[in-house]
């Protein structure tokens, strides 16, 4: 062949496809790579712990109230992104100490829990209340707290010890409340905002 013709030699026509062929792997891996993350965090998000979930199982306050054990009663709201963060911990908090201790959940969203809300002055959630054996408010801490620290409150809950980590407060979701009757309420209650 002449040096003006239009195809190409063998030996160039050979990095063009060590080229091609280096591309089309690569992006083989990065989309292996890819699925493999996508799918692992869908099975992680299947997995996980929803707030409802946790509400359903939860200890009913009035049994809570009458039963002689400790009791940690959350405040929450189902779009409150601090709650659904601390959700899972909270899960395994329950399975660990579930015996020992009344987990009771009180969505603030539910008007009925209003009297709670107002006795325990929930201004930002999640808001977590320690009651004794003796259904008595000893603690409080307010928005996303470690595992660690919640554990920590519980075994001295359980032990009728003063709590190492009362009145902290974390990350929360801020709500308002408007305690008028609803004849003289114009809108929704509470406002809502999350971070």
């Amino acid at each position: 062949m002449s040096p003006d013709s239009p195809n190409p030699s063998p030996t160039d026509a050979q990095p063009q496809t060590l080229g091609t062929r280096f591309r089309n792997l690569s992006i083989t891996l990065v989309a292996i790579t890819l699925s493999v993350a996508i799918f692992l965090g869908l099975r992680t998000d299947l997995t996980s712990t929803s707030l409802p979930e946790l509400a359903e199982t939860a200890t009913p306050i009035e049994v809570a109230l009458e039963n002689g054990k400790p009791t940690l009663m959350e405040f929450y709201a189902n779009w409150c992104t601090s709650c659904q963060a601390m959700a899972e911990d909270m899960a395994q908090l329950r399975q660990q100490y579930g015996d020992q201790v009344n987990f009771v959940m009180l969505n603030v969203d539910n008007s009925k829990w209003l009297p709670e809300v107002l006795e325990y002055r929930v201004d930002g959630i999640p808001h977590f209340v320690f009651l004794n054996r003796q259904a008595t408010a000893i603690a409080q801490t307010i928005g996303e707290i470690p595992q660690q620290i919640m554990a920590a409150n519980l075994d001295a809950l359980i032990a009728g010890s003063p709590l190492p980590h009362a009145m902290i407060t974390g990350k929360t979701s801020t709500f308002e409340i408007d305690a008028k009757p609803a004849q003289e309420q114009q809108v929704n209650p509470r406002s809502h905002s999350s971070q």
